[in-house]
């Protein structure tokens, strides 16, 4: 098991959210898709942040899309919900890929998923296989962003639209650790937009749009604040189930690295070459 692998493996994961389901009065087989989004959609905005990332992929029934970094299928379950698309993952973490299958299940869309377990610099898919590709907060993990670039532009048709949404370093500062996607330095690729640009564009992308979320990503956490100190602490089921019980510390020093603005979450979509 890699350092990036035994950082988020989790060990009870389907466990804990079978028990949080309960608690909403909930079972593997009355789950939905929007019932599961505030736990499995791991990254900040959570299901916000994924529908407005995905309107900007034009995405349309029966297209086949490459879901980076998968995790435990969220945006998979909701592209495949939403739009009709065919969805095929791959994640680093074993726990996750086993996790997104058996929650794929629950909610009925098995037949339009499936994930894989393996890297993202090297997956197992067929040159041009897909219409379509996006990740969601998995950059912060990857140091070789040209190698990753240029694996997703091999496996995406000619002109088929790439949609990254990942906290990239906007400004100057350390970071404090740990947050969500590293408990240390050593695990942390954090870069700045410009390293993304020229990766896609050596990769062949053209770069169509660019958006700093900053704003939403910190109002984003003020709501949830607040709402929590309503409820009188995290709801069944969060992303404290995935994060373990160092959540809330990951979370703190995130925001506090947002707002001291050495760090954002950063959109940016590219097409590649026809």
């Amino acid at each position: 098991m890699s350092t990036i692998e035994r950082h988020y493996a989790h060990g009870g994961l389907s466990r804990a959210i079978t028990q949080g389901l309960a608690t909403l009065g909930k079972t593997p087989r009355s789950v939905t898709v929007d019932d599961l989004g505030p736990v499995d959609e791991f990254h900040i905005g959570g299901r916000q942040a994924t529908e407005e990332l995905m309107k900007q992929l034009a995405l349309a029934k029966d297209l086949h899309v490459l879901d980076v970094g998968s995790g435990l299928g969220g945006a998979a379950r909701f592209v495949a919900s939403r739009y009709g698309c065919r969805v095929t993952g791959v994640d680093l973490t074993a726990e996750f890929v086993e996790t997104a299958r058996t929650l794929s299940e629950w909610t009925g869309l098995g037949e339009r998923l499936r994930f894989h377990h393996g890297s993202a610099l090297a997956t197992p898919f067929g040159d041009a296989e897909f219409d379509r590709a996006y990740m969601l907060h998995v950059g912060m993990n990857v140091s070789d962003k040209p190698a990753l670039f240029a694996e997703v532009a091999r496996v995406l048709k000619a002109g088929g639209v790439f949609a990254i949404y990942d906290v990239m370093k906007t400004g100057e500062g350390t970071l404090t650790f740990p947050v969500p996607w590293a408990a240390t330095p050593e695990i942390n690729a954090v870069a700045p937009p410009e390293v993304y640009r020229a990766a896609l564009r050596a990769s062949g992308f053209e770069i169509r749009a660019e958006r700093d979320r900053r704003d939403f990503a910190l109002e984003f956490f003020e709501t949830l604040r607040a709402r929590m100190a309503r409820a009188g602490g995290p709801p069944p089921l969060g992303l404290h189930l995935v994060m373990g019980p160092d959540a809330a510390t990951k979370i703190g020093n995130m925001i506090a690295n947002i707002q001291a603005g050495s760090i954002a979450p950063v959109e940016l979509i590219a097409q590649r070459a026809a």
